[in-house]
């Protein structure tokens, strides 16, 4: 494939993996992008996963057309991208590897010392000239990997953007962008907002008309659909109005008190509700609407003096991403003793410009009318 006169793609699709990292369902597979620039000289960006090896080194040898190239470009070393490095340099041993100190230390670890015959080691901001093409190395440290680093061809305005505006899903399946690229972003990137956005603004600096990122399809059109995507996301504001309930439920009294705010919320005319069932649904999916939507209703029992570990698991996998700017409010339930809703805002201290909901819903065992006239007067509060 194409990208422009002078690059092409040599990546390639993954549908035998069923768990990327080893937590993310990708029922549409993956891809890992790797590209080629061919001028006077010819630099490789990035390799693949170690199981596609051999796919991948055919890929680069037709693209080659019976060339050897000039450089390898390693952008980012985690195994999906990096894995390749030896076998390349088995067949191209006089190639020199392009990457910054930290790049090198990484490729030492993983592969063993000596393994780069050739190094060319590059700071933030330097250029590369391959004859027309003149590649600058934009250190992005963080995003979401100490090493990163995304290149820009200024002759193409090609922006290898590393995983950065990278998605779940391989390059065959046809999908939604936005909802895997953003499952991708906060599972994977999430945590270091402040460093995406710092990358950002580099990109802005930059006159670019192509991003090539190492997951996902390549972006050509309307980037600024997707760029302002990764601002709101990178900054985490809201991007869709709504609220997102999330329940755990032992014996279906706490799922009635959810379901039941959701009719609520429903009747008074609020514009998009998402009700979630953490112990059966995808963990990653409901991280994903936390962060898309403004408001956050958590329900839970009393579990051993604590709460349901699945509620557990979702308020940890929020905090760790440095959830904030969000309403929050509380559905608890316990027979006796109910403490749900203190552990759950204790959880959450931590996260920044968090506003509760003034009304806290306690459920003692099942609904009855108290609780529920409680639900109606959340319900009020969160659509105002």
């Amino acid at each position: 494939m194409n990208i422009t006169k002078d690059i092409r793609y040599i990546g390639v699709n993954d549908h035998k993996i069923d768990l990327f990292e080893g937590q993310y369902t990708v029922p549409n597979g993956m891809a890992y992008n790797s590209y080629v620039i061919t001028d006077e000289k010819i630099a490789v960006m990035d390799t693949v996963d170690r199981n596609f090896g051999d796919e991948w080194l055919e890929n680069l040898k037709a693209a080659l057309e019976g060339r050897n190239p000039d450089y390898l470009i390693v952008q980012h070393m985690e195994p999906d991208h990096s894995a390749n490095i030896a076998l390349f340099l088995k067949e191209y041993p006089d190639a020199a590897v392009v990457g910054n100190a930290k790049t090198f230390g990484m490729i030492d670890a993983f592969f063993g010392e000596n393994l780069c015959r050739n190094k060319l080691v590059v700071k933030d901001g330097d250029e590369l000239s391959l004859g027309a093409h003149t590649l600058t190395f934009v250190f992005a440290p963080m995003v979401h990997w100490p090493e990163v680093m995304v290149t820009y061809d200024k002759k193409d305005k090609v922006l290898f953007s590393a995983d950065a505006f990278g998605k779940f899903g391989a390059l065959d399946r046809e999908e939604d962008w936005a909802c895997e690229a953003r499952r991708y972003y906060f599972g994977i990137v999430g945590k270091y907002g402040v460093q995406a956005q710092a990358l950002l603004k580099k990109a802005a600096a930059l006159d670019i008309s192509v991003i090539c990122p190492l997951h996902g399809p390549v972006l050509k059109e309307n980037l600024s659909y997707y760029i302002n995507l990764y601002n709101i996301w990178s900054s985490y504001g809201v991007e869709s109005e709504g609220v997102v309930i999330c329940y755990t439920s032992v014996y279906g009294n706490t799922k009635k008190a959810a379901e039941l705010l959701k009719e609520e919320l429903e009747a008074l005319g609020c514009k998009k509700t998402v009700l979630t069932d953490l112990a059966r649904s995808d963990m990653a999916e409901a991280v994903e609407d936390a962060f898309r939507y403004g408001k956050l209703v958590l329900a839970t029992t009393t579990y051993n003096g604590d709460i349901f570990p699945f509620m557990r698991q979702f308020i940890d996998c929020l905090t760790e991403r440095n959830f904030k700017n969000r309403t929050v409010g509380f559905i608890e339930n316990g027979s006796w003793a109910p403490v749900a809703a203190r552990v759950m805002r204790g959880m959450l201290e931590k996260s920044k410009d968090i506003t509760y909901a003034d009304t806290l819903v306690t459920v003692k065992s099942a609904l009855n009318e108290e609780s529920r006239s409680a639900i109606k007067q959340l319900a009020k509060e969160l659509c105002d």
